[in-house]
């Protein structure tokens, strides 16, 4: 019995602390070579990326790091919790994000995990490291737009009772 593919994006985990302290130059899409395990602890919505980074080895990339922790109803087929899963994407963007990585301060990091049409995906990134003043501007920016909000929400409601 086959199963459907059930249609959308379905989100497992998230790198929230890769927006932070990154600057992200480009995005892309792969898929995942994983283990049944894996899958089944990732249906269950089981995963940190928090450590995770992608290394290019012989025109091949890996992502390192990520913690799938094991299934629990598994036997002696489980998986590593944190071994190297082979990323699958064209050579072409291979080769351009190898090289891109090798200049000075750029970085590739996974930035979500998700099933997209029942398929294992992960969005990975380009990315240039922040220095310690960035991330305070960026915090500064994002408490400032808050701010405005407040202010506009509280004149419409002014405007509304009045």
């Amino acid at each position: 019995m086959a199963k459907e593919k059930v249609p959308g994006r379905k989100l497992i985990a998230q790198n929230k602390k890769a927006r932070h302290d990154y600057h992200i130059i480009d995005t892309y899409e792969c898929g995942l070579v994983l283990t049944g395990t894996e899958v089944k602890s990732l249906r269950q919505g089981r995963a940190s990326l928090v450590d995770g980074f992608i290394q290019i080895d012989g025109h091949e990339a890996w992502l390192h790091n990520i913690h799938v922790p094991e299934y629990t109803q598994g036997t002696w087929t489980n998986h590593a919790a944190r071994r190297k899963r082979k990323l699958l994407m064209h050579r072409a963007e291979i080769d351009k994000l190898e090289a891109k990585s090798q200049e000075t301060g750029h970085t590739i990091v996974p930035l979500a995990l998700y099933f997209k049409d029942g398929r294992a995906k992960v969005e990975i990134a380009l990315a240039k490291g922040k220095k310690e003043f960035d991330k305070r501007q960026t915090m500064r920016e994002r408490q400032d737009m808050r701010e405005a909000d407040r202010a506009m929400s509280a004149v419409r409601r002014r405007q509304r009772s009045a």
